[in-house]
């Protein structure tokens, strides 16, 4: 990093970055007025990206403008004002008197996003890895190898797969009227997913901590080297 050939302005950004960084820090020592700080502006900024991308991306070019160079012949209008009509109900949830107008809205986006994500867990998660599964008993798709080890390998991974869908399967029957109780063939097959679903969260973890600390490296060697070119620019 070379000060000496930088602008006003790219020296002013490593400042606030620098001071941000070292408020970020400054939580290790405690919740404080610094870490707040650094919070309150990273939300806002974040809300506001949010905000100017949606403005500029969709709202405007997408409703508005087409709305506002309606003309006859064209497209149905009614694909652009319902929309908007939906956005001003969705709006009066901010009013609580009125909140009730933007119900129906509110339950209409939550209804997509519930579809949206079943919709996507089902043919993003759920069939692509039984169509992988099932593929890793075919050597020709699997790439060839040893086929006893990709017998135990492929044998290994269908049960993790299977064990691990079995284990959230909360299906249970009261016998005698006694309490509710899976069946024992299900509860067998459930603690070894068990394993494997730690095994997972532990890896996952692992992932997440690499890359917490690999930020935790970048962050104190930009630290490091604006201050060591600094004090070289002084002198």
């Amino acid at each position: 990093m070379n000060i000496a050939g930088l602008t006003l302005p790219d020296i002013a950004g490593l400042l606030v970055g620098t001071f941000l960084t070292l408020c970020v820090f400054s939580y290790l020592l405690g919740d404080n007025a610094l870490f707040r700080l650094a919070t309150h502006i990273f939300i806002g900024v974040a809300s506001a990206y949010v905000a100017v991308t949606a403005w500029f991306n969709v709202i405007w070019p997408k409703l508005i403008l087409p709305v506002l160079n309606w003309e006859t012949g064209s497209i149905s209008i009614l694909n652009y004002l319902i929309p908007l009509l939906l956005s001003i109900l969705l709006l009066f949830k901010l009013v609580p008197r009125l909140s009730t107008l933007g119900s129906p809205v509110m339950a209409y986006l939550v209804g997509i996003g519930a579809a949206t994500a079943i919709g996507g867990g089902v043919m993003g998660t759920l069939f692509p890895q039984v169509a992988a599964t099932i593929n890793l008993f075919d050597s020709d798709s699997a790439g060839g190898g040893i086929f006893w080890l990709l017998i135990i390998e492929s044998s290994f991974i269908l049960v993790g797969t299977l064990s691990a869908l079995i284990y959230f399967h909360f299906g249970a029957r009261s016998p005698h009227g006694g309490p509710p109780q899976r069946a024992i063939w299900i509860d067998g097959i459930s603690n070894i997913g068990k394993y494997f679903i730690a095994v997972t969260f532990g890896a996952l973890f692992a992932g997440v901590l690499t890359a917490a600390l690999t930020a935790l490296v970048e962050r104190w060697n930009f630290i490091l080297s604006f201050i060591l070119s600094f004090f070289s620019w002084l002198i």
